[in-house]
């Protein structure tokens, strides 16, 4: 918490609790209600700078059309006395039911929350207003299209200010964006291993040479390093220099332009073959792919979850499936490739439901920052209720050499009811993976003790053996477990 601003509810009974990862703004506090509601306590000058943003055009668009959340001020009348005077006003937003990272997006969601937030920088420069930094955590889903999500980051901006979240916007959205486009490095692992992101002078090291050459390296690569290493450690009074060399906001809005106009014009496509085509050039039949779809849309129909995750969804058919039946799908996939091409079906139909993230299941995305709650973990951004862990199961075991009952224990933990797959010994695919293994590796890898550590751990209640005969498919629910002591 900032010295001079006092501390917000987190007591038993109190109406409001403090998100973990909210408070490196002193003006500005998420805090969470007792049935999940999502609160932004400001203070005085957080509320000046709001009721500047509220008091624009553009403000007024992008509630509109659904580029920033939807988000009202609360009645002083409803305010609860526990948040104090240094917290004299309140908003309400709209939940977003489920919070994702920057890490766990195919390249396309990253470009477009970056062009989301250069937009609505753009549209507020011209009306005297900024955004003080440039955070891809401030931008959140409602299925492929994104929202933005921190209204307490706008500010006036003040005379010969420059971009201030030029730096941020850098090292967690351009030079991702450019190591997958120029160089086709996948950015998760960077942006996983260091929420501040890629700093330049590591990027400097990695576009050397002729890559120097490529569209936007110089300027925003090896000039920004260069300029850093230069002035890193002397203390400059960067905005008095600024606005006496005459800096205004026609600079910064042209250099915002310039900066979507690079963003814009980046692109990665997936290679070919492999899982970008599983839908095209798997070994399932019709028959197969028919009766597995009816299988699912059954249990979906039955259980009509709010929330469902579909593990290792690879081109989204089962996801879809679910999603006819009124659920929001967390879609996750290992592979980059098949995220993306889905992504980009979703977002040309225009689909709220379904969100497609990069994430492989057995090493998931694990509480990050500081007291590893600032970005949380899988299973605490909200529950399923349905869980969808098709043609997973062999790659889990045998390729991730992950045991079957923990595996099963983790599915049973989620509480959730479970459409599992099980490949037996004799499917190809198995036999596939079992070959690239040690002579006798896996050997309990069989039908009997899969449905062992099933029904240890949940009530099946019915099957069916796809037509091609190496396939199962279960329905299963979670038994309760007993409270500990």
């Amino acid at each position: 918490m900032s010295v001079g601003l006092p501390a917000i509810g987190g007591a038993a009974g109190s109406l409001l609790h403090p998100e973990p990862g909210s408070f490196r703004d002193p003006h500005s506090r998420v805090l969470r209600g007792r049935e999940g509601e999502i609160y932004r306590a400001l203070s005085a000058q957080g509320l000046a700078d709001f009721e500047a943003v509220a008091s624009t055009a553009f403000w007024a668009r992008a509630l509109e059309d659904g580029r920033v959340v939807p988000t009202e001020l609360v009645a002083p009348a409803d305010r609860p006395a526990e948040l104090g005077a240094g917290w004299p006003s309140l908003l309400r937003h709209e939940t977003i039911p489920v919070v994702s990272y920057p890490y766990e997006w195919p390249f396309g969601m990253l470009r477009d929350a970056a062009l989301l937030q250069l937009d609505l920088l753009t549209a507020a420069l011209e009306e005297g207003m900024v955004l003080k930094d440039s955070s891809p955590y401030n931008v959140q889903w409602r299925g492929a299209r994104p929202i933005f999500v921190d209204v307490g980051s706008f500010a006036p901006l003040g005379a010969g200010e420059a971009w201030t979240g030029y730096r941020q916007f850098c090292m967690l959205y351009l030079y991702p964006l450019l190591l997958q486009a120029y160089k086709g490095v996948a950015p998760h692992a960077w942006l996983r291993g260091s929420l501040d992101g890629i700093a330049p002078e590591q990027m400097a090291r990695l576009f050397d040479g002729g890559a120097k050459l490529k569209r936007g390296v110089m300027t925003h690569i090896t000039l920004h390093a260069r300029l850093e290493q230069r002035y890193g450690d002397r203390q400059r009074d960067v905005k008095s220099e600024l606005r006496e060399a005459g800096f205004s906001r026609d600079l910064v809005r042209a250099n915002v332009r310039k900066m979507a106009k690079l963003v814009e014009g980046l692109d990665w496509e997936p290679p070919q073959g492999g899982w970008t085509e599983y839908g095209a050039g798997n070994s399932y039949t019709d028959v197969d792919t028919e009766a597995k779809g009816a299988f699912v849309r059954a249990a979906a129909a039955a259980r009509r979850p709010s929330l469902a995750w579909d593990l290792g969804c690879n081109d989204g058919r089962y996801a879809r499936i679910v999603a006819e039946e009124g659920a929001r799908v967390l879609a996750l996939d290992a592979d980059q490739g098949p995220v993306e091409l889905l992504y980009r079906e979703l977002r040309a139909e225009g689909d709220e439901r379904i969100l497609p993230l990069v994430m492989n299941v057995t090493d998931p995305s694990p509480g990050l920052g500081w007291r590893g709650e600032e970005r949380r973990p899988l299973e605490l951004r909200g529950r399923p209720e349905l869980v969808l862990c098709l043609a997973l199961v062999h790659h889990v075991t045998i390729t991730a050499n992950l045991p079957m009952r923990a595996w099963v224990d983790w599915l049973a933990a989620l509480g959730a009811t479970l459409v599992i797959e099980f490949p037996t010994r004799e499917d190809p695919m198995v036999q596939r993976l079992l070959a690239a293994k040690q002579q006798g590796t896996h050997a309990d890898y069989e039908r009997e003790a899969f449905e062992g550590c099933l029904r240890a751990a949940f009530d099946v209640e019915r099957s069916l053996r796809l037509a091609s005969g190496t396939r199962l498919l279960y329905l299963a629910h979670p038994r309760e477990r007993p409270a500990a002591p």
